[in-house]
């Protein structure tokens, strides 16, 4: 019987990810006669071990999947557990996404001891965010808050938060979910004024392209319509040259009833965000369409033409 070595960071919610996913594919698998064994290799990577500065400031993409990427194409892990919005829109030659599971909730969300929701806050209110994207539709939307910037695990944020260091913090909803902690959630964020990080919500489990035996156990696993979204949004980051550490955002969905011949499954809807890390500036584009890859260059084009490279490189410095 073959074991599957799965890679992840050492967070507690990385774990927790991780662990979810093998209990699932531990399911599938014996649903289709299949037997497999599951091990755990914790992998440090460089996102973790920077915990002083902004990710922003650190630089570079991948900070949390390189280390786990090259263990992989070093065949010490045969597959890794991602959180879709540290990923790469671009994977390494020899590693493939080997399915996307179905998404759970992309909204951010607020945790206040106040139990105050964004509007309610009070004027001037400082709240926590490791985020330039959400710090930048923050600003546009209460440009009085004091928006500050707050790393770490979800644990230890929100210990932060109960200290009296902040009276707010933003977090993604999906990693609460994910970690049983949704009751904590003092209220989330509409889309409309926080749109999220590119695959929010979303995970991606990444394998070397060879193996072919584990590709089919993930292929069982693989969300179609989560699959396509996530993939509108990552061409969206793709062509904007973006990582997880630029205000980008960007949220697709299958639209309900388009009314239109090609087939209300299959038209998406993608909605793309830059900002400017002073919230003065927030640039929205959407677009509809069959293609992902069409319609994530189509509204990275449009919002190109309204000048978003230029805010961006400002970004970058």
């Amino acid at each position: 019987m073959r074991t599957i070595v799965v890679g992840s960071r050492q967070s507690a919610l990385a774990l927790t990810q991780t662990g979810q996913v093998i209990d699932d594919l531990k399911r599938l698998a014996k649903e289709h006669g299949l037997e497999y064994e599951f091990t755990v290799k914790k992998i440090v990577t460089k996102g973790d071990r920077i915990v002083d500065v902004t990710l922003s400031k650190v630089g570079g993409k991948g900070l949390f999947v390189k280390e786990i990427e090259q263990a992989m194409l070093d065949g010490e892990i045969d597959m890794a557990v991602h959180s879709m919005k540290d990923m790469p829109s671009v994977l390494p030659e020899g590693l493939v996404s080997g399915a996307v599971p179905k998404r759970k909730d992309p909204r951010d969300c607020l945790i206040s001891m106040e139990g105050s929701t964004l509007d309610d806050l009070p004027q001037g209110a400082k709240v926590g965010t490791s985020s330039l994207r959400r710090s930048s539709q923050l600003k546009a939307y209460r440009p009085d808050l004091k928006i500050d910037w707050i790393r770490g695990n979800i644990d230890s944020r929100i210990r932060k938060l109960e200290s009296g260091e902040f009276q707010a913090i933003i977090l993604a909803t999906a990693g609460l979910q994910r970690m049983g902690w949704e009751d904590r959630i003092t209220s989330y964020l509409p889309i409309d004024i926080s749109l999220p990080a590119v695959g929010q919500g979303a995970l991606g489990i990444e394998c070397r392209e060879n193996d072919a035996e584990l590709l089919h156990l993930l292929s069982l696993y693989n969300d179609e319509v989560t699959a396509r979204t996530v993939s509108a949004e990552r061409r969206f980051l793709s062509e904007l040259n973006g990582g997880c550490q630029v205000p980008i955002g960007a949220y697709a969905v299958i639209k309900e009833d388009s009314g239109d011949s090609r087939g209300a499954q299959n038209i998406i809807q993608l909605t793309g965000m830059v900002g400017s890390p002073d919230g003065e500036i927030i640039l929205k584009e959407t677009a509809e369409g069959t293609d992902p890859e069409s319609l994530g260059i189509e509204v990275a084009e449009k919002l190109k033409a309204k000048g978003a490279e230029k805010i961006l490189a400002q970004v970058r410095g």
